[in-house]
């Protein structure tokens, strides 16, 4: 129990500023203005700046990433796949599975899973929590948004999907960080000073932005939330358990372990965007993330116990 009460506290403060934004959000003058401000502040500034400091004060390792990014494109396409057999078996509306194609691809590993790694284990753990948040974006963005587009009404735009890729700040900033530091290249020390300012902003920002978003959401009926607790469980427990089963004979466990504290992390706010872009279930899309992120108040706990 003590071990668990320890691993609350470090990611206590991080839920706490959610919290704070559930509360703020109840404030009449507090908008939809306010999230589209926020949320681009962190896409266009703050996660770039903090993926290039961490990128560029990383030591390239091939083995070491190589295998982070396939065993993480292996785990998201699997949970891509999955979703036409359960899909099947429970009859769901074709707005629904087009859903779940982006719910299971792209958990909260940028927004949440980074401030949660780098309490949980230090600034020496961000580069690996960089490299698997990029992971997760570009199959989001290209096998999430294809399975979207493909089962829809309207024709797949190849071209526009590699747009949508080239143009994501988080990649850009993931490939310039990639480009320094596999050439051994510096950054003046002054330019790593002020996206260091805009790194440590970034982490505040994003959670009370979630907060916001939580706090508007309307609460419905019961039985509407039912099969997004079922959802909430198989992402927070089922799969980055089964990740887990299938790391375990292959990979270092002391590496690994952050791979599946972030398979662990609840819906993200992105996957819902695109929902409300797609016109797809959104109050299915909604739900699952106000859910799946109370209830990571207790799961990520659990997760850092049980990985030690």
């Amino acid at each position: 129990m003590s071990s668990f009460f320890t691993a609350f506290q470090s990611i206590g403060p991080l839920f706490l500023v959610i919290f704070v934004g559930m509360v703020i959000s109840r404030n009449k003058s507090v908008n939809d203005q306010w999230l589209e401000v926020l949320n681009n502040y962190a896409l266009w500034i703050g996660f770039p700046a903090l993926i290039l400091v961490a990128l560029s004060r990383l030591q390239w390792d091939m083995n070491l990433y190589g295998s982070l990014m396939g065993w993480n494109s292996l785990r998201i396409v699997f949970s891509m796949l999955m979703v036409f057999p359960v899909s099947a078996l429970f009859r769901l509306q074709n707005s629904t599975r087009r859903t779940l194609f982006l719910a299971v691809s792209y958990g909260n590993v940028a927004y949440l899973g980074i401030p949660v790694l780098r309490s949980a284990y230090g600034d020496q753990i961000l580069p690996q929590a960089t490299m698997i948040s990029s992971v997760y974006i570009f199959w989001m963005f290209t096998l999430g948004i294809f399975l979207v587009e493909y089962f829809g009404d309207h024709k797949v735009h190849f071209r526009e999907l590699v747009l949508r890729l080239v143009t994501n700040p988080l990649l850009i900033a993931v490939f310039i960080g990639l480009f320094i530091t596999i050439n051994h290249l510096q950054l003046p020390k002054v330019v790593v000073a002020g996206l260091d300012i805009f790194a440590n902003s970034v982490t505040a920002i994003v959670l009370f932005s979630l907060g916001i978003f939580m706090g508007k959401q309307p609460i419905g009926k019961l039985r509407d939330w039912l099969p997004v607790l079922a959802f909430s469980f198989v992402i927070l427990f089922v799969l980055p358990f089964l990740f887990m089963l299938v790391l375990k004979p292959y990979t270092d466990f002391e590496i690994s372990k952050a791979w599946i504290l972030e398979a662990a992390m609840p819906m993200g706010l992105t996957a819902y965007a695109l929902c409300l872009k797609y016109k797809l279930n959104t109050g299915f899309a909604s739900r699952a993330v106000v859910a799946s992120t109370l209830l990571a108040l207790l799961s990520l706990p659990f997760w850092l116990v049980f990985l030690k």
